[in-house]
């Protein structure tokens, strides 16, 4: 099976890269980050969120985490991704959805020729040994206008809008700062992964680049 880890921060590009990936080589996807966003919603919609049984109520749901439930909610709201992003600092957490993903990996390895992983540390961790190791990055504000180019909210006045994105840009800074500070795991490429910087690149760009890089090595 061949292994494609590709990590990177939010609304890099990483995730729309994967799925492009996946669909053209017949690969199996996993987005990574979805595990962590469902024991999120779940400790939500359950009112388990007291900080003080946090880790307890996580783990206790993140055990029972079925695959097929990433296809069937939405698990993009703002609420969901912040709690989702304190929860991933739990290390046992961590360790439970970690043994999830690699789960996931061996239970496809005779049914597809290979699979595409994204989230956080997939290079470094889940896939260590993987063929091919990429990790997405761009600057900030492009990140957070992407993101409020998928809300697609088209009512908005100009100030409106600037007041959302300087929002956005708050929330990725806290969120970034959680992901690379955290003890457990922190979001470092992995040394021998191809670092790409998608400021000034669309997601076509990046997925033919990304699929030179594969087929050069193939």
């Amino acid at each position: 099976m061949i292994k494609i880890a590709i990590d990177g921060t939010a609304a890099s590009g990483k995730g729309t890269l994967a799925k492009k990936l996946a669909s053209k080589y017949n690969f199996v996807h996993l987005d990574t980050g979805l595990l962590y966003r469902k024991v999120a919603s779940d400790l939500i919609d359950q009112k388990k969120m007291n900080y003080g049984n946090l880790e307890v109520n996580s783990c206790e749901i993140a055990k029972k985490l079925d695959f097929q439930d990433l296809i069937k909610e939405n698990l993009r709201s703002e609420e969901i991704a912040s709690l989702a992003s304190k929860i991933a600092t739990i290390p046992e957490l961590r360790k439970i959805l970690d043994n999830k993903q690699k789960t996931f990996v061996n239970e496809n390895i005779n049914k597809f020729s290979g699979c595409v992983l994204d989230g956080r540390d997939i290079g470094t961790k889940i896939l260590p040994n993987a063929d091919f190791k990429f990790f997405i990055d761009a600057s900030i504000e492009i990140r957070a206008k992407r993101r409020l180019l998928e809300k697609n909210i088209s009512f908005l006045h100009e100030n409106d809008e600037e007041c959302m994105l300087q929002s956005l840009i708050e929330k990725m800074i806290v969120r970034d700062r959680l992901d690379n500070n955290r003890l457990i795991s922190p979001l470092v490429p992995a040394e021998d992964a191809y670092v790409i910087d998608t400021s000034s690149m669309n997601a076509e760009q990046l997925f033919l680049e990304v699929s030179k890089i594969i087929e050069g090595k193939l």
